[in-house]
């Protein structure tokens, strides 16, 4: 975790999708910059509990909560609990996504569904759920999107789709919302070390991304979580439906 500089103290933020990888990254930097985090999780009990672990040996505040994003009463119980730790919430990430590649003759509905399902419907739920929630005077949703919604990559059809659809909800949402003093951006990613994705950080498609990449090297957590403070923070006060695209100069 980062240096703490107590920008968010008083916070309360909601990260789902937060027992490892870029999820984690971005829930324990929360916490350095002061915010009490609820860290969401589907099925990686251990891998949350940890997370807040390290959270409250850093000196911060933290959750663990298990709900399936994808479900409207996970939801609805996931920020119950969340305000009844905390109080509020004034912070959203929605991170909890999955991604599977596949070439046009390999598509399913199962997949088709399951992937649209999480990383759009899911979103959407849990937004909806989760503004209910956010003071009067508003806050911050962040959504994690990917260069994979802007960038033709073979194989990632329908994966791409999910992520050009939350580029377009981004910026609905942030003039929906924004009378409501909410702001709504995203951060879309390049590749990113994380466990999901060491298949493709060591396969020869890692080597290629590595080899256009103009700053030589996937992403980190880190990178991440850095801009996800950022716009969670009076920093980005009057940025709203917009995206940050943190792929070292691939995309």
């Amino acid at each position: 975790m980062s240096a703490k500089n107590e920008k968010l103290t008083g916070k309360v933020a909601v990260v789902t999708g937060a027992s490892k990888g870029i999820g984690a990254g971005i829930a324990k930097d929360l916490a350095k910059a002061g915010a009490s985090v609820v860290v969401n999780y589907a099925s990686s009990r251990e891998g949350a509990d940890k997370v807040v672990e390290e959270i409250l040996a850093a000196g911060g505040a933290a959750k663990a909560v298990q709900a399936d994003v994808s479900k409207a009463a996970d939801i609805e119980r996931l920020f119950a609990e969340a305000v009844a730790a905390f109080g509020q919430v004034d912070i959203l990430v929605n991170n909890a996504g999955i991604y599977e590649w596949a070439a046009l003759e390999e598509i399913t509905e199962e997949s088709f569904h399951r992937q649209f399902g999480l990383n759009v419907l899911g979103l959407l739920l849990t937004t909806r759920e989760g503004v209910k929630h956010f003071p009067e005077s508003g806050g911050s949703v962040i959504n994690i999107s990917s260069i994979a919604g802007s960038t033709a990559l073979p194989g990632c059809s329908v994966y791409g789709a999910t992520k050009a659809s939350v580029d377009l909800i981004t910026k609905v949402l942030a003039k929906e919302l924004g009378p409501r003093g909410i702001r709504v951006n995203e951060i879309a990613p390049g590749m990113v070390e994380t466990e999901g994705a060491a298949e493709f950080v060591k396969s020869d498609f890692g080597a290629q991304v590595v080899a256009q990449t103009p700053l030589g090297r996937i992403g980190t957590p880190a990178d991440i979580a850095a801009a996800a403070v950022f716009l969670a923070s009076e920093d980005a006060s009057w940025m709203s439906g917009e995206a940050i695209y943190l792929s070292g100069g691939y995309r």
